[in-house]
């Protein structure tokens, strides 16, 4: 049986797998580059699912280590769903001793609400609060 590991840190991103899931499959950043995914890795505390080694999975936090959290660029390949990985990465990240105590913590997703529900991730509280400048081709300049 193979061995899930959740690696964190930039030093275990394998930036190939990472890119090439990024740039060709993710819907909120198709067509991004490298360059932009590894500045955007080095500036954030990884995360990696490694089966037997092997990158089959990503999450990156952007974070102040104290008061705010935001949860980015969350995959599994696919031919690796349905395993649990999703959820041990999810775990991983919840139990990072950085993470602990933050009044906020936020993602944004089209696809996954029932997964962070399992995390206690809800709609935004007050949204009339919020505010965004929200430049979605951004990572194509």
């Amino acid at each position: 049986m193979a061995e899930l590991r959740i690696s964190t840190g930039f030093a275990g991103v394998d930036l190939d797998v990472v890119h090439g899931f990024l740039s060709r499959d993710a819907y909120w950043c198709r067509g991004i580059t490298r360059d932009r995914v590894e500045r955007a890795a080095r500036h954030s505390l990884c995360f990696s699912a490694l089966l037997d080694g092997a990158q089959v999975g990503f999450a990156r936090v952007v974070t102040d280590h104290a008061t705010f959290g935001y949860l980015a660029d969350v995959f599994v390949l696919p031919g690796h769903r349905g395993q649990g990985i999703s959820q041990a990465m999810m775990a991983a990240i919840l139990a990072h001793p950085e993470l602990q105590g933050l009044r906020r913590f936020l993602l944004a997703t089209s696809d996954a609400h029932g997964l962070y529900a399992k995390y206690d991730f809800k709609p935004i509280t007050r949204p009339e609060r919020f505010m965004e400048r929200y430049r979605p081709d951004s990572h194509l300049e």
